[in-house]
C-alpha cells in the first residue's frame, strides 16, 4: 500500500483528512474546509494534494456499469484503474485508444490530467476518447457532460481540469479494436539529437507508437543520443503470441539515500545506450510491458530515497523545439544531475479538448531528478527559463514547484477556467500557481 495522500514523487509531503467514497449515487459528505478527489495517487507533484484539507478517496468507486463488446463502448465508475479496464476488455479484442506510461491511474485521474501516450500524433489525448461523464458538485447538483454537446463548457473545463470542477462519478469511453496482444516493435539506436528529430518525423508517418529514451548526460556531438522505439499492433497466431508479463519485482523498502545519484547515473546510461549491439532490432512483444514498462516493479518510486524525486516534463513548440531541447540537455549534462528515465517524443497537431490540457504540437521531454536539495531546484529554475523563452509549457500532473508566472503564461485560459471550479474544491498546486 502507498502512503495515504502522498504523490508519486513523494515530494512535497502533506497532511490531509481522508474520506473514502463507495457509492456514486450518494451526495458528497459534509466536509470542513476544501476537498479534492484523489484516485490512485499517480500524479507526481501536488496536483493530487490538498494540504490541510480533505482528500475524497475514489478507489472505492471501481465498478463497471456497462460494456458493449460489439461497439467497444465502456461505462465505468471513475475509481476504476486503466489496469482494471484492460483486464476486462483485452481478452475480448479491445484496448484503450490512449494509455500513459502506467496502467495504475484511475479513469477520473486520466480525465483530470488529460493523459497522453506514445500515439499522440495519431490518437490525441485520453480526453479525445471520453464520450461523457457525470460531474457531482459539492452543492449536490449533478450534470452529465458530453463531448458532442458542450455549449456551456463543462466538458472542456473538466478534461485536464485537475479535479477542481467537481467529482467525476462515472465515465463512458470509446475503446479501440486490436487484433491481439502483440506489437511489432523496432528499436533504433541513434547518436545525436538531430537523428532523433529525423527518425521522429519519418516514423510519425509510418507507425502508430513512437517514443525515445535518451542519455541525458551525453555531451558534444553525442548530445541527445538514445534509443528510438516505434511500434504497431500485430496479429499473430496463438502459438506466436508472447505471454502476458507478471509482476515479479518490488522495492521492499525506502533506502536511506537515493539509488539514483552521480555515481550510478553515468555508468547506467552508458550501459543502457550500448545494450543493443546492432543499430536496429525488430521483435514481437506483448503490449503491456511496452506501454507500462515500470508497472512490473512495485513501489519503484522508493529508489529515490526518503526525500523523493521531482519529475520535469515540458513541451516546446515546433519552431523552437530543436534548439530548446538542445539547450535543456546541455544544462542537464553540465549539472551532472541526470535521470535514468529520460523520455523524448513528438506530439501531433490535434488540438486538446481541455482548457488546461498539457499536450500541444511540439516536442515533449520528461525526466526524473532525485530531490537532492537546493542544487536540483536551481537546475529546474534554469530549465524553466529555457522553456519559457522557447514558448513552451510544463505539465501540471508532473509538477511540484513551477512558478505562478510559468503556469499562467503557458495556460492562458486559466482565468476563464476558474469560473468552473467547485467553490469547495482546491489543491496545493492550484493555490501555488494562482494565489
Amino acid at each position: 500500500m502507498r502512503d495515504d495522500g502522498d504523490s508519486w514523487g513523494r515530494y512535497p509531503r502533506a497532511e490531509h483528512t481522508h474520506v473514502s467514497l463507495h457509492d456514486r449515487l450518494h451526495a458528497l459528505p459534509e466536509i470542513a474546509g476544501s476537498a479534492l478527489p484523489y484516485g490512485n495517487g499517480r500524479s507526481y507533484g501536488d496536483s493530487c494534494q490538498n494540504p490541510g484539507g480533505t482528500l475524497l478517496r475514489t478507489r472505492g468507486l471501481d465498478r463497471f456499469i456497462a460494456f458493449d463488446p460489439v461497439s467497444g463502448r465502456l461505462q465505468c465508475e471513475a475509481g476504476a484503474t486503466l489496469e482494471d479496464i484492460i483486464s476486462l476488455v483485452l481478452p475480448q479484442g479491445w484496448f484503450l485508444p490512449v494509455t500513459p506510461g502506467t496502467s495504475q491511474v484511475t479513469v477520473g485521474g486520466a480525465i483530470a490530467n488529460d493523459v497522453h501516450g506514445k500515439n499522440h500524433h495519431r490518437c490525441g489525448n485520453f480526453g479525445h476518447h471520453v464520450v461523457a461523464f457525470e460531474l457531482l458538485r459539492s452543492d449536490g447538483s449533478r450534470r452529465v457532460c458530453r463531448a458532442d454537446d458542450d455549449a456551456e463548457g463543462w466538458f472542456a473545463a473538466t478534461v485536464g481540469g485537475l479535479g477542481l470542477t467537481g467529482l467525476v462519478t462515472w465515465a463512458e469511453l470509446q475503446l479501440r479494436r486490436v487484433p491481439g496482444t502483440s506489437l511489432e516493435v523496432e528499436n533504433i539506436r541513434f547518436g545525436s539529437l538531430a537523428e532523433f528529430f529525423s527518425l521522429s518525423e519519418a516514423s510519425a508517418l509510418t507507425h502508430e507508437y513512437t517514443v525515445a529514451w535518451i542519455d541525458c548526460l551525453a555531451r558534444g556531438r553525442s548530445l541527445g543520443r538514445g534509443h528510438f522505439t516505434r511500434a504497431d499492433h500485430a496479429a499473430q497466431r496463438a502459438e506466436e503470441r508472447p505471454t502476458a508479463p507478471r509482476r515479479r519485482l518490488a522495492m521492499p523498502l525506502t533506502p536511506p539515500i537515493s539509488l539514483v545519484n552521480r555515481l550510478t547515473l553515468r555508468p547506467f546510461n552508458a550501459l543502457y545506450y550500448w545494450r543493443q549491439p546492432a543499430r536496429r532490432k525488430r521483435s514481437v512483444a506483448h503490449l503491456l510491458p511496452f506501454f507500462h514498462p515500470l508497472d512490473s516493479i512495485g513501489h519503484w518510486n522508493r529508489m529515490y530515497g526518503p526525500a523523493g524525486f521531482l519529475q520535469y516534463q515540458c513541451v516546446l513548440p515546433p519552431a523552437t523545439a530543436a534548439d530548446g531541447v538542445a539547450a535543456l540537455l546541455q544544462d542537464i549534462a553540465r549539472s551532472g544531475q541526470g535521470s535514468f528515465l529520460a523520455v523524448l517524443k513528438q506530439f501531433g497537431d490535434t488540438p486538446s479538448r481541455g482548457m488546461l490540457s498539457f499536450p500541444r504540437p511540439g516536442t515533449t521531454l520528461a525526466l526524473d531528478f532525485p530531490n537532492s536539495g537546493p542544487a536540483v531546484f536551481q537546475l529546474l529554475d534554469r530549465l524553466d527559463r529555457i522553456v519559457d523563452a522557447a514558448g513552451g509549457a510544463l505539465y501540471p500532473a508532473k509538477d511540484a514547484r513551477m512558478s505562478s508566472h510559468a503556469f499562467q503564461h503557458a495556460y492562458p485560459h486559466w482565468q476563464a477556467f476558474s469560473r468552473f471550479i467547485d467553490p469547495r474544491f482546491s489543491s496545493g498546486f492550484w493555490r501555488r500557481v494562482t494565489e
